[in-house]
C-alpha cells in the first residue's frame, strides 16, 4: 500500500482525530490511553502492511491480532459498548481514505482503496468477535453461578435434607442439582432427601427421566428420597403422558413429606398447648 510508505503520521493523527470525535464513545478510556494503543497498534498494522501480505491469518499479522485481542478485551472489561470497540478498528479506514484522497499521490487509487477495505473489515470482524467470544465467557459463566443459587440444599432436620427446584428442569441444571444433592448428602450424612417441584412448571417425559436419575443417584448414596410439589396438574399430565416415575415416592406438599420424613427417623411433631 503506497500510502503507508510516506505519510504514516498524517495517517495516525487523523485516526486519532476521528476516535476522539466519535459521536458513540462513552469517553470510559483516558484520552493518553487511547493514543496509546492506536499509536502502537498503528506501528504493528503497518509494519504487516509492509509484509505485502494482505490475509490476516498470515503469520505476518500475528503481532497485529495479538495486539488487537488485548484491545478488545480491555474495552469489553472497561464496559464499552460493541460499537465503540469495533469503532477503533473501522475508524482506521475512514483516516486512511481521507488521507488517500487528500494526497492524491496513489498510482494505483482504486486498488488502494479496495485493499484498505478489505484489510481492516477483517479486523474490524476479528475484533467483534474476540469482544463477542468474551461477552459470552461472562454470560456462561454467570448462568452457571445462577444455577448453583438456584439449587441451594436445605437441611430441615438432622438426617433430613430439601432441595426446592424452581423453574425449567433440563440437562445442564439436573446435572448441577444432582451434584449439589449428593455432596450435601455426603456432608450432612443424610438419611432423607427431598426433592420438592412445586416451583417446577409443568413435568414432561424429560424432567421425568432427570428426577429418577437424581433420585436413583441418591438412593445409591444412602438415602431415601421423596419427590414433593406435585400438584394436581402435574398429576393429571404424568397420568396423560403414560409417565413411568419408576416407583419414586410422591408427596403433594413438602409438609407432607418432611412428616413423612420424620416418621421414617421414628420422630413426630407434637403441637404445645401454652393455654393454663
Amino acid at each position: 500500500m503506497e500510502l503507508l510508505s510516506g505519510d504514516v503520521s498524517g495517517v495516525l493523527s487523523k485516526w486519532i482525530s476521528l476516535q476522539r470525535n466519535d459521536e458513540s464513545s462513552s469517553l470510559s478510556i483516558p484520552e493518553d490511553e487511547v493514543v496509546s494503543q492506536s499509536t502502537d497498534f498503528f506501528k504493528l498494522f503497518v509494519r504487516a502492511v509492509a509484509s505485502g501480505k494482505t490475509d490476516i491469518n498470515d503469520p505476518a499479522w500475528d503481532e497485529t491480532l495479538t495486539m488487537l485481542r488485548e484491545v478488545a478485551i480491555y474495552r469489553g472489561q472497561r464496559g464499552l459498548k460493541p460499537a465503540e470497540t469495533a469503532t477503533f478498528v473501522l475508524s482506521l479506514k475512514e483516516a486512511l481514505f481521507e488521507v488517500l484522497l487528500e494526497k492524491g499521490r496513489s498510482k494505483n487509487l482504486l486498488e488502494d482503496l479496495w485493499s484498505v477495505t478489505v484489510c481492516v473489515d477483517k479486523l474490524g470482524l476479528f475484533v467483534m468477535s474476540i469482544f463477542i467470544e468474551k461477552r459470552e465467557d461472562v454470560i456462561e459463566r454467570q448462568q452457571e453461578e445462577l444455577l448453583e443459587v438456584s439449587t441451594p440444599v436445605v437441611e430441615l432436620w438432622d438426617g433430613v435434607l430439601a432441595l426446592p427446584v424452581i423453574g425449567t428442569l433440563d440437562s445442564s441444571r439436573a446435572q448441577v442439582v444432582m451434584e449439589g444433592l449428593l455432596d450435601a448428602i455426603v456432608q450432612f450424612e443424610a438419611k432423607i432427601a427431598i426433592i420438592d417441584i412445586t416451583g417446577v412448571p409443568a413435568v414432561d417425559t424429560q424432567t421425568a427421566q432427570h428426577l429418577l436419575k437424581t433420585v436413583t443417584a441418591a438412593e445409591l448414596m444412602g438415602a431415601e428420597c421423596y419427590i414433593s410439589g406435585v400438584r394436581p396438574q402435574i398429576a393429571q399430565t404424568i397420568v396423560q403422558l403414560g409417565l413411568d416415575l419408576g416407583g419414586m415416592q410422591t408427596k403433594g406438599s413438602l409438609m407432607s413429606a418432611f412428616q413423612q420424613s420424620l416418621n421414617r427417623l421414628g420422630l413426630s411433631i407434637q403441637k404445645i398447648d401454652n393455654k393454663g
